[in-house]
């Protein structure tokens, strides 16, 4: 009975070595499948990262950028308006009080430009003044009139009102004149790169068009809200609270 029983703890022991090594034998095997799995993939991604680099580079040897307009007048204006929306757009929408003050923002950005690029604002700044000859007649002293040097200083107009047009918001027309005074010059730059007539024609209309489809774009965007989801039971818990009389 004795050695019955070393025999079978014998191999008990044998087998539970035995499965020990089989727990082993398994845990080798996966380990070693993940390894694999995991340098493939690795490998993988290598792969992947060297394709789209190769696309990237491919897309910006080969593919040609925007395609120019027929018209020069339009490509620059293209260029002005990449420049000069973004911060048209920034001070319109700061207006939330009132549509009055958006309309009115807008009204005077427009008429701006229109003075701005009508012809003689747009070629003052080439205008040179001429010398005046003042002649001076001797005898102005004797005749004992006095001119004053230090006469009452007038009272300064404030520009926002030659800026303004009759009738329209002043809110919207203070922001229009900060917001104009920032795109002006860029305006008569980019117009005065423009030496043909019919280039600066295109460049004029097709800037109030645009400057009015933005406006409008705008306005669009303001007045889309988007209603917050609800639930049935939302609903029922707040009608429940509402108080009756």
């Amino acid at each position: 009975m004795k050695i019955e029983r070393e025999e079978f703890l014998n191999e008990a022991k044998q087998e539970e070595q035995l499965r020990e090594q089989v727990r082993r034998a398994i845990t080798i095997f996966f380990k070693r499948q993940q390894l694999k799995e995991k340098k493939v993939k690795e490998e993988e991604n290598q792969l992947r990262s060297l394709i789209q680099q190769i696309l990237k580079e491919g897309a910006s040897t080969d593919v040609p950028g925007e395609t120019p307009h027929k018209s020069t007048g339009i490509n620059v204006l293209e260029d002005l308006l990449k420049k000069i929306i973004p911060i048209l757009e920034d001070d319109f929408k700061a207006l939330t009080s009132s549509e009055e003050q958006r309309k009115s923002f807008r009204a005077h950005v427009i008429q701006a430009v229109i003075n701005s690029l009508t012809p003689d604002n747009v070629n003052q700044a080439a205008v040179v003044k001429e010398d005046l000859d003042i002649t001076v007649d001797d005898t102005d002293g004797e005749n004992g009139e006095f001119i004053d040097i230090d006469p009452e200083p007038e009272e300064e107009e404030d520009p926002r009102d030659e800026f303004g047009i009759e009738g329209e918001d002043t809110t919207g027309r203070n922001f229009a004149y900060q917001s104009y005074n920032k795109i002006e010059k860029v305006i008569l730059d980019a117009y005065e790169t423009l030496g043909d007539h019919g280039d600066r024609e295109l460049f004029y209309d097709y800037l109030l068009t645009n400057l009015k489809l933005y406006f409008n774009k705008f306005e669009d965007e303001l007045k889309t809200s988007i209603n917050e989801p609800t639930t049935d039971a939302y609903e029922k818990e707040v009608s429940a609270q509402e108080p009756t009389f």
